[in-house]
């Protein structure tokens, strides 16, 4: 009887064990597709004025130094989005950025 209950409780753990490396697999695939987004897209937003083609194309390299790949890129104007994905396990995450010149505030010092 005692060696079922071994049995049963081990089941019972690496059941566990595989949820919790999955969900860790899940995060850090989304962690890696955020980062790659957002550093894809300050670089092509800082190149916006060479143009969406210079942009895009240095935005592909700050994404593959990061070990995702960008999806989509478009630049409009000053502004660019970026769209990264990332691998992790059997996990695929894709994960959209936007960035361009801050507003100007209203009453602000200046």
């Amino acid at each position: 009887m005692a060696a079922l209950w071994v049995a049963v409780v081990a089941t019972a753990f690496c059941a566990v064990f595989a949820a919790v490396l999955a969900m860790g697999q899940a995060v850090a695939a989304r962690h890696r597709a955020g980062g790659a987004a957002d550093l894809a897209v300050l670089a092509a937003a800082d190149h916006a004025l060479s143009g969406p083609g210079e942009a895009c194309r240095l935005a592909r390299e700050v994404a593959v130094a990061q070990g995702a790949r960008v999806v989509r890129c478009e630049v409009r104007g000053e502004f660019a989005e970026v769209a990264a994905e990332a691998r992790a396990g059997p996990y695929t995450v894709r994960v959209r950025s936007r960035a361009g010149p801050a507003a100007a505030v209203p009453g602000g010092a200046g």
